[in-house]
């Protein structure tokens, strides 16, 4: 079993020019504003407040970087990854300037950062085929290098009927279903995230 031994803020960025040097692993988490992200990180670092989710949705325009500290429970050994919380899009509340220079900021980020090996793209489960989702999960397709990997978890899980589950993994068999309210298949995200990170 692997589990996250150790989980620290390391410091903020509003764009890839006052980032904190690369070097190790990293994994991005991406989604709409208000899909859960911060609680999914806290969920899977098992820290109730590591990751800030803002009062308003979409206000929160920093990206955000945690060194983490990943285990095997049957080995011992430790791995060094970076976890990095970038805004969440949608809802923000700003001027169509400010939001292109936030969108251009992110996507430089994306771009250009060498250190990242895993996007984790989050997507709220009642909702899994907005345009907008739809438009982002092309984004990341058409942008990732052959060594990068994109993970779609689906959050808010637990507030699916069964029929409506089956219609998801039959669209996304390889989706990951999380509730971060119930724990559910949170062992299993911080698996297959480690084995993105690390394989």
């Amino acid at each position: 079993m692997i589990k996250i031994v150790k989980a620290d803020f390391l410091t903020s960025a509003t764009s890839i020019k006052d980032s904190v040097s690369e070097g190790i692993s990293e994994a991005v988490f991406l989604g709409r504003s208000n899909v859960g992200k911060s609680s999914f990180i806290n969920s899977l670092t098992d820290r109730k407040n590591l990751a800030k989710s803002s009062s308003t949705p979409g206000k929160t325009k920093l990206i955000n970087f945690f060194d983490i500290t990943f285990m095997d429970d049957e080995t011992k050994e430790k791995y060094i990854a970076r976890f990095i919380d970038l805004p969440g899009f949608g809802y923000a509340k700003a001027s169509k300037d400010q939001k292109k220079i936030w969108q251009k900021n992110l996507t430089e980020f994306i771009e250009k950062r060498k250190s990242i090996r895993l996007f984790i793209f989050l997507r709220d489960a009642r909702h899994f085929e907005l345009p907008i989702d739809l438009e982002v999960e092309k984004f990341l397709e058409n942008l990732k290098r052959k060594d990068q990997k994109i993970i779609q978890i689906f959050t808010k899980s637990d507030k699916l009927k069964q029929k409506d589950i089956s219609a998801l993994k039959k669209k996304y068999p390889d989706a990951i279903l999380v509730s971060n309210l119930k724990k559910k298949n949170i062992d299993k995200a911080r698996e297959e995230i480690f084995k993105g990170l690390f394989s």
